[in-house]
Formats: structure tokens, sequence, C-alpha cells
């Protein structure tokens, strides 16, 4: 039985990539885990999308390495927006980004707020059917570093 950090040693030991040694953790139970409530087709199209922007930019940014864990959370509530004149009420992108060594405690990643800012427009404006994207700033503990 290891941990996360024993098993990454054990990698870098071996010799392996950085890249798959230090790959971010993905849930076991797959996507399903970070859509909050029921799971649809459209709702993982939506998140796949705005986690490839996250990730993408994380990894532009020199961002990817700094942090342990990050990723999209679909949250299966509307929230009112504006798309040209007019308003529209469209779903809700929470982004989740943490700092460990071992997995069983967490902090927030203080990610800079241009990053934020950049993340956060690029996901309302290439994301169609999302008008809000919200940062999740909880420790582990109290809360989980998984939203489900």
């Amino acid at each position: 039985d290891l941990f996360k950090d024993e098993v990454r040693r054990i990698g870098v030991e071996l010799g392996l990539p950085n890249e798959m040694v230090f790959r971010h953790p993905f849930p076991g139970p797959g996507l399903g885990v970070r859509i909050l409530g029921e799971v649809k087709k459209t709702y993982a199209d939506l998140l796949r999308h705005a986690d490839a922007i996250f990730i993408s930019e994380l990894r532009a940014a020199g961002l990817y390495d700094e942090v342990s864990q990050a990723f999209a959370v679909f949250l299966p509530v509307k929230s009112v927006g504006v798309v040209g004149d007019n308003r529209a009420y469209e779903y809700v992108i929470a982004l989740r980004a943490v700092e460990t060594v071992d997995f069983m405690t967490a902090r927030w990643s203080e990610l800079p707020y241009d990053f934020l800012d950049r993340v956060s427009r690029r996901i309302i404006n290439e994301v169609k059917g999302i008008s809000r994207v919200v940062y999740d700033i909880s420790g582990k503990p109290p809360a989980t570093i998984e939203w489900e």
C-alpha cells in the first residue's frame, strides 16, 4: 500500500519521464465525479472543453508543474450572464487547483489573478453554455480535493 508521493519517488528512481511520474491524478470513477448531480453527455462535453482550456493555460503559463492537481467541475445550476446585449441563463464551471505532498491534506493554489482572468474569459467565450467561472479556495480538510 503506497501513497502517491511514494509511487512518484519510485518512478523518479526508475528514470521514468517526468510527464508520466508527475501527471495530475484523475478520479478512478471517471469524469462523472466532476459533474455534480445527474451525469449527462452535454454536461460532460461542456466540462471536457472547460477542463482542456484550464489545463492548457496552466501548461502555457508554466504553472502545471507548480500545482499538484487541477481540474474543472461542472455545476448544474444556471447563472445569469450577458451574451451580446441579452441576458442568458447558462451553467457554471468551478476551477480547482491544489498543492500537496501526500494528498492527505492540501492547500488551494494561489494562482495569479491575471491567469484566472484569462482562463475565465476563455471558458466563457469558447464554451457555449457556460456563463460563469468560479475558483475553489477550500483547503483539505475541511473540504476534499474532488467535489464528489
